[in-house]
């Protein structure tokens, strides 16, 4: 995909706006010893909210190019898988109980070195 993570982030991040997802977080993970590139993370307004949030995702990402790899669906929480992307979408309660954000916060600060074997 030729357009940058920042503008595909951005992008998401003015979606879920649009569609009143609360205090929606971005992380930039790319120095940072993680699985992924980038965390989105969003508080919803319940489980239709989540459902609803998840399919215009799905509707406004998919014609973009956006390729959805895994998708984890839950009343209380979703998770989206794009490969260097993944969207957190919660509900208060479970944005409260596990606290991402002070888990992403806290990873160690540079990925370990890939071996060229």
């Amino acid at each position: 995909m030729s357009t940058t993570l920042e503008t595909r982030t951005d992008r998401i991040v003015n979606l879920l706006d649009m569609k009143k997802a609360e205090d929606i977080q971005v992380f930039d993970l790319r120095d940072k010893e993680y699985l992924t590139d980038s965390v989105i993370i969003a508080t919803t307004l319940g489980d239709k909210h989540t459902l609803a949030l998840l399919d215009m995702l799905k509707e406004e990402l998919k014609p973009a190019g956006e390729t959805f790899l895994a998708v984890d669906e839950g009343d209380e929480w979703t998770v989206i898988d794009l490969g260097d992307i993944m969207i957190h979408l919660m509900v208060p309660e479970y944005r409260t109980k596990y606290n991402l954000e002070e888990f992403l916060a806290n990873l160690s600060l540079e990925r370990p070195e890939q071996s060229a074997s």
